[in-house]
């Protein structure tokens, strides 16, 4: 960080990226413990930030890996014990993380209501409930507070840059993908309109939305085998559906793909600051300021 604002020629990296949207979104303290708490928990570049990234990624997915051992039985009831100390000192733990992040923030209700905020509390909420509601089988079965505990391992996405770029291709593609959808939606109607007449509810395709739901199986070459044709026509038009499913599958692949590769493409924001009006994220070959007009000094290279 230091290096790319002394030369004002390096372009921030993908976690110097995420680390400047969190301070423009949720506010750094200036000073003070919070500041250097907030530099450890959102800074990643530093090394006290890359170690606690690591820390933390490595506490996530023992805490999930407890969790998947304790709903085996065997395991279960030989290492009970372990298993349900390990949950609570994980359940602390991720608490004593939760709140520390909420208090090195200038803006802390926005982190507390934001994506990674949510998960951040589901990840320790169920543990609690379990303890202040021993009856709370009677409202919600226990295993689903068990499920919510695996949305931990969604905090991983925070640690990752990837989840970023996949996270805005896909949110760049939602109207391709949404428009696509629909078209497949109404092929599926279609076909199994069609299948409802050619079959016919002696061959087990009894109403419409059964035979849709029977098009859809087919359509993603799933096939349960719960409903089949029986007449040459139904077959045919089955296989033609299977045929076409394939081609279906690369549609949405190719335009995430695509968007992907815009998205990696992109030309990363520089921290080349104009001297006069203090403008951020000038290009490195610009002569001039683009908010002011001043002539910029020659950058300077490391």
């Amino acid at each position: 960080m230091k290096a790319a604002t002394k030369s004002g020629a390096a372009p921030l990296t993908p976690q110097q990226l995420a680390a400047q949207e969190t301070q423009q979104k949720f506010g750094k303290p200036e000073r003070g413990w919070r500041e250097q708490v907030y530099t450890v928990i959102f800074e990643a570049e530093t090394r006290t930030g890359r170690a606690f990234d690591l820390l933390l990624i490595a506490a996530i997915l023992i805490s999930v890996t407890v969790v998947v051992l304790s709903s085996v039985a065997s395991v279960a009831e030989r290492y009970g014990a372990w298993l349900t100390a390990l949950e609570w000192f994980f359940t602390i733990l991720f608490t004593i993380e939760y709140f520390a992040r909420l208090s090195c923030l200038q803006h802390p209700v926005r982190y507390a209501k934001s994506f990674f905020g949510i998960i951040d509390l589901l990840a320790i909420v169920p543990t609690y409930i379990g303890l202040l509601l021993p009856g709370a089988h009677v409202l919600i079965d226990v295993r689903i507070l068990r499920l919510l505990r695996m949305f931990r391992i969604l905090k991983l996405t925070s640690y990752v840059h990837e989840y970023t770029v996949l996270g805005r291709a896909l949110l760049a593609s939602r109207r391709k993908i949404l428009i696509f959808l629909s078209f497949v939606m109404m092929v599926v109607f279609l076909l199994g309109t069609v299948m409802y007449v050619v079959e016919g509810p002696e061959n087990g395709y009894s109403s419409i939305p059964t035979s849709i739901y029977w098009a859809i199986s087919t359509m993603t070459t799933v096939g349960f085998g719960d409903i089949t044709p029986r007449t040459d026509i139904g077959r045919t038009i089955a296989s033609l559906m299977m045929l076409l499913g394939w081609g279906i599958l690369a549609v949405p692949t190719g335009i995430i793909s695509a968007e992907m590769t815009v998205q990696r493409s992109s030309k990363l924001v520089t921290t080349r600051t104009c001297p006069t009006c203090l403008k951020e994220g000038l290009d490195d070959d610009a002569n001039f300021c683009k908010n002011c007009g001043v002539d910029l000094p020659p950058l300077a290279r490391d």
